[in-house]
């Protein structure tokens, strides 16, 4: 399977491939976002889903992929500061924020600066209709946070900060975007990346939610929060698995904007799931996202 996906990197064949694979991730990212806004305190959900990330990627890690080598140890290694900053950010801005507000701006900010990042690190460049692309779905997704912004009534005493940090964590977004992409296509077994990926930056967020439970007065109840965690290990999986397999495979930042119509994904959940209002103007702003991320496709 490795050296299949390897050897139809850059072809058609993996360019088609990537595209599902992007699309697949956009849906996942929404519900696993959900996942850690719904219920329980973003902290404890995020917590409890490393947790099984650990349990569950400790033996693909140690006893079915290809062990890393050499200076592989050194990429795998780097992701643990990168991601442990992201999702500390998510937290912080899902603990603020309203998740049709929070996410898309998040979102929005992170297909941005990874494709200006992908250009300068791996040479790519995207043509005129991409970049008009690339502006419409912009404006579907800051569109779609600004309405919210304006219309949303919970907890508006902390939207702007939870904004600001939106904003930050979706530079974080392409940090992570651009460092992973350059990590699998440094490994010569994409899944010796994943696996290791998965099990090293999972230890961090445990310890946070443990320390975070000792002090709570209202603890939740553990069960449910336990399998909560079980299956966004599973969509984590599916989801950050999913876009970094497309970035090996073709560019990086048209992966990264195919993405981001994860935002008319969360819309839907965040109306159907979490009861948060839709109306005609956000599902118009919706629309806009899936058009732009349409016209970056076919103007490759």
């Amino acid at each position: 399977m490795s050296d299949w996906l390897v050897s139809v990197a850059g072809t058609e064949t993996g360019r088609q491939l990537a595209l599902m694979l992007a699309l697949t991730a956009a849906f996942l990212h929404a519900v696993f976002g959900a996942l850690q806004k719904g219920r329980f305190d973003p902290w404890m959900s995020r917590g409890s889903i490393d947790i099984w990330l650990l349990v569950l990627s400790a033996p693909l890690a140690l006893f079915v992929v290809p062990m890393p080598q050499g200076i592989e140890w050194l990429i795998i290694a780097g992701t643990i500061p990168i991601h442990f900053a992201y999702k500390v950010g998510m937290a912080l801005a899902f603990s603020r924020g309203a998740f049709t507000v929070v996410y898309p701006v998040v979102r929005g900010a992170g297909p941005l600066f990874t494709v200006i990042g992908a250009s300068l690190i791996f040479g790519e460049h995207f043509t005129l209709v991409q970049w008009l692309g690339v502006a419409v779905l912009l404006t579907g997704i800051f569109g779609l946070a600004v309405y919210n912004l304006i219309h949303i009534e919970v907890a508006r005493d902390t939207l702007v900060p939870a904004l600001w940090l939106a904003v930050g964590t979706g530079g974080l977004v392409a940090l992570y975007t651009t460092y992973d992409a350059y990590g699998i296509r440094a490994t010569p077994d994409p899944f010796t990346f994943l696996a290791w990926f998965f099990f090293v930056t999972a230890f961090d967020m445990p310890v946070i939610a443990a320390l975070r439970w000792r002090v709570m007065e209202n603890r939740p109840d553990p069960k449910p929060l336990l399998w909560r965690g079980f299956f966004g290990a599973l969509i984590a999986y599916g989801s950050f698995g999913s876009v970094m397999m497309a970035t090996r495979l073709d560019k990086v930042g048209e992966a990264a904007v195919m993405r981001e119509t994860s935002t008319v994904f969360a819309a839907l959940i965040g109306w159907l799931v979490l009861k948060e209002t839709v109306g005609p103007r956000r599902l118009a702003l919706m629309t806009l996202i899936a058009v732009g991320a349409v016209i970056v496709e076919l103007g490759a």
